[in-house]
C-alpha cells in the first residue's frame, strides 16, 4: 500500500517584548531560577493580569505581514490543566476569538513554489520550566518563563513531507525575525515547533490519527523527528496495529520519538473566557500606525532582487533568508554594480568561509563594501577569479583594503598582451608535442598548454586573453 503523509505545524514564537504579557517582569534569558517571577506570574491570591500593549502590536504586525484577517475584537480564554510548572493551574490563551485568522506563506521546495495556508495565530502566556537533570529523585521548577508572551502560529495540515515542513518553518522563522517580533533564538526557546503528523492511504480523503511531536528546537530535529514518526506509523499500520492519538517527544540521541501522554482535545481543557481580562479592541488608526513600521517583506524583496539585480528566483530566495543577509547582499551589489556576481560571491565564497568559522553574516570579517570593491576589481580586469580568492583571504585576515592587498601581495592580473605573448611563445617552444597534438585535432592538448601558461605566469595571466592569444598563435 502507498501512503501519504499529512503534516501541520504549531509554532510557539516568543514575542520580542522586554516584559511579560500580563506583568512587568523581565523576559531576559539566563537569569537565576525564579528571579523573574512576580506575584502575577506565580498567581498569588488577589493579583490581576494587565495586557502588554507591545505584545498586541507584535501580533498585529504578523497579521499584516501574512495578509491575514486581523480580528478587531479578540478575547482571552483560560485553558485549564494541571502541571507543576503552571502555577495558576490554567494558561491564559485564546480559543474562540483569536487575534489572527487565515493568511498564507510561500515556500520553495526542490525549486518549486508552494503556498501553505495558516489557520490562526493567537496570543498566550508561556508556562514555567521543569528541570530534571540536576536533581536526584526530584524535579526543580523554574518559573522565570511563566507569563512570557507567545504567539502560537497554527498552519493548515497541508504539508506532505518533512522537507516541506522544514521549508515552512524556515520561512516562518525568517518572517518573524525580519519584522522584528521575535529574536528567533531556537536554543533559548524563542522559536519552538510542534509537529502534528499522520499518514493515510493515497487517495483517502479522511485524515489518519495524528500524533503531536512537541518542542522541536532545531530544523534538523524537525526533519529527523517527522521522518522517524512517518516510518513508525506506516510500519505500525502495515503490521496490523493502530495509531492512538498522543503527544510524543523526540530524542535526538536515538533519533526516535517516544510517547509522553495521550493527546487531549480542546474540550478536555474546559476553556472559558478569562473573567479578569477585557476583550481586546483595535481601532484603524492604531493598525495603520503599526503597518507604517513594517519593513519591505521577504516576498516583495525577492521580486525586486530579480528585477533590479538579475538574480534567479532561487538566488533571491536564498539571499532573503534573513534580513541581515539581504542587506549585506544589496550593499555589495550596489558597490560593484554586478548583482549576479555579487550573489555568487555571497552565496559561495563568503558563505563557505562563514560556515567554516561558525559565524553568522553579522559577524563577517569581510564587510559588504569590501566585497563589492573586490568584485569591482574582477569586473575591471584587475583580478582573475583565482586571484580574487587570494584577495578575499587577505580581507578575511584583516590585511587592509582591496587595492592595498593587491599591491602588497603582487596579485594584479597580467593583461599586457606583449608580456603574455612572450610567455605563450616560450610555453609553445617548450611543449612542441602538445602543439602538434592540438594541430592534429586533440582539443585536450589546448587545455594543457593553457595550464602551462598560467603556471609560468604564477596564476596572474588573464585567462580570457590567454585563450584568445594562444588559439590565434596555434592556428596561425
Amino acid at each position: 500500500m502507498k501512503w501519504e503523509t499529512v503534516i501541520g505545524l504549531e509554532v510557539h514564537t516568543q514575542l520580542a517584548t522586554k516584559s511579560k504579557i500580563f506583568s512587568g517582569s523581565s523576559t531576559a534569558f539566563g537569569a537565576a531560577p525564579n528571579t523573574q517571577a512576580s506575584a502575577v506570574d506565580i498567581a498569588l491570591p488577589g493579583v490581576l493580569p494587565v495586557l502588554n500593549r507591545g505584545a498586541v502590536e507584535c501580533a498585529i504586525k504578523f497579521a499584516l505581514a501574512i495578509d491575514a484577517t486581523l480580528n478587531r475584537i479578540n478575547v482571552f480564554d483560560r485553558k485549564n490543566y494541571f502541571y507543576p510548572d503552571l502555577p495558576k493551574g490554567y494558561q491564559i490563551s485564546q480559543l474562540a476569538k483569536p487575534i489572527v485568522e487565515g493568511g498564507a506563506l510561500k515556500i520553495v521546495v526542490d525549486g518549486e513554489e508552494r503556498i501553505i495556508n495558516l489557520t490562526r495565530a493567537h496570543m498566550e502566556e508561556d508556562a514555567g520550566k521543569s528541570l530534571h537533570e540536576d536533581f536526584h529523585g526530584m524535579s526543580g521548577i523554574d518559573l522565570n518563563r511563566a507569563g512570557t508572551p507567545l504567539l502560537e502560529i497554527v498552519s493548515e495540515p497541508e504539508m506532505r513531507s518533512s522537507a516541506e515542513a522544514v521549508a515552512y518553518a524556515r520561512a516562518l522563522h525568517t518572517l518573524v525575525t525580519w519584522i522584528g517580533i521575535c529574536d528567533g533564538n531556537m536554543q533559548e526557546g524563542s522559536f519552538r515547533v510542534d509537529a502534528n503528523v499522520s499518514v493515510r492511504p493515497v487517495g483517502q480523503k479522511e485524515f489518519g490519527t495524528r500524533r503531536e511531536i512537541k518542542n522541536l528546537n532545531s530544523f534538523k530535529f524537525l526533519q529527523q523527528a517527522i521522518d522517524y514518526e512517518v516510518r513508525w506509523q506506516i510500519e505500525t499500520l502495515e503490521d496490523g496495529g493502530r495509531i492512538e492519538q498522543a503527544t510524543v517527544l523526540f530524542d535526538p540521541d536515538t533519533g526516535e520519538t517516544r510517547m509522553m501522554r495521550s493527546k487531549e482535545d480542546a474540550h478536555d481543557y474546559r476553556y472559558f473566557p478569562d473573567p479578569d481580562l477585557l476583550p481586546v479592541k483595535h481601532d484603524e488608526d492604531w493598525i495603520e500606525q503599526v503597518r507604517a513600521t513594517l519593513p519591505e517583506l521577504p516576498a516583495a524583496m525577492q521580486v525586486r532582487f530579480q528585477a533590479e539585480y538579475g538574480v534567479s528566483p532561487y538566488d533571491a530566495a536564498v539571499l532573503t533568508g534573513s534580513r541581515a543577509l539581504a542587506d549585506y547582499f544589496e550593499v555589495a551589489a550596489k558597490a560593484c554594480g554586478q548583482g549576479k556576481l555579487a550573489a555568487n560571491w555571497v552565496m559561495g565564497e563568503l558563505s563557505a568561509a562563514l560556515n567554516k568559522a561558525d559565524l553568522n553574516i553579522e559577524q563577517s570579517p569581510v564587510s559588504a563594501a569590501h566585497l563589492g570593491a573586490l568584485i569591482s576589481r574582477i569586473q575591471d580586469g584587475t583580478l582573475s577569479g583565482k586571484l580574487a580568492k587570494q584577495v578575499f583571504e587577505g580581507l578575511w585576515e584583516g590585511a587592509g583594503e582591496v587595492d592595498a592587498i593587491i599591491e602588497a601581495r603582487g596579485l594584479k592580473q597580467m593583461s599586457d598582451s606583449g608580456e603574455l605573448e612572450k610567455i605563450i611563445d616560450e610555453v609553445m617552444a617548450a611543449n612542441a608535442k602538445s602543439v602538434e597534438e592540438f594541430r592534429a585535432g586533440k582539443e585536450k592538448a589546448f587545455n594543457a598548454l593553457v595550464g602551462q601558461v598560467m603556471k609560468a605566469s604564477k596564476g596572474k595571466a588573464n585567462p580570457a586573453q590567454v585563450n584568445d592569444l594562444l588559439k590565434r598563435k596555434l592556428q596561425g
